[in-house]
């Protein structure tokens, strides 16, 4: 039997993926882990699921959800009319980390972009993560470009 399982997220993933995303430093400022579920993150997860160019992946060892990611497909007229492969909110429990779980989960998902014929996959993660972008280089993703963002975000309460 494989040690780790990767699968499409279903809504009892959930509360697992909040949970882990609200575990490390950034997390903890910007989500907030609690039961029941905070609505938004609800609706969130069922329009991310409910749009075909975007999947939800956790990836499990044994019957314990540890990881996900977001990984979302979008036409571009570059590239001779390519499709680019995002890859975003890559999270692995800190108890799993450095196990093989986070390789395993980048390869499934790069795995999709080819079998989408995509042309690039491209991710973005945050200047603070030098131990993620370590293992992002490891797997052969380059710093090709500079990043920029526009927050539009005003903190609004969870409901």
């Amino acid at each position: 039997m494989e040690r780790f399982i990767v699968r499409e997220a279903e809504l009892r993933d959930l509360p697992r993926i909040i949970e882990i995303m609200a575990e490390d430093d950034l997390g903890k400022e910007r989500e907030i882990y609690t039961q029941p579920m905070a609505q938004c993150y609800v609706d969130a997860f069922n329009n991310i699921t409910g749009d075909r160019n975007s999947i939800l992946l956790v990836i499990c060892e044994e019957d314990n959800m540890i990881g996900s990611l977001q990984i979302t497909f979008t036409q571009y007229l570059s590239h001779r009319g390519g499709i680019r492969a995002t890859i975003e909110n890559v999270h692995i429990a800190e108890s799993s980390r450095n196990k093989g779980a986070g390789t395993v989960l980048m390869n499934y998902a790069v795995e999709l972009a080819k079998k989408k014929n995509c042309t690039i996959v491209q991710l973005t993660s945050n200047k603070t993560r030098t131990d993620a972008h370590r293992f992002y280089r490891r797997l052969g993703f380059k710093n090709t470009h500079e990043g920029m963002k526009l927050s539009l975000e005003k903190q609004k309460p969870l409901s």
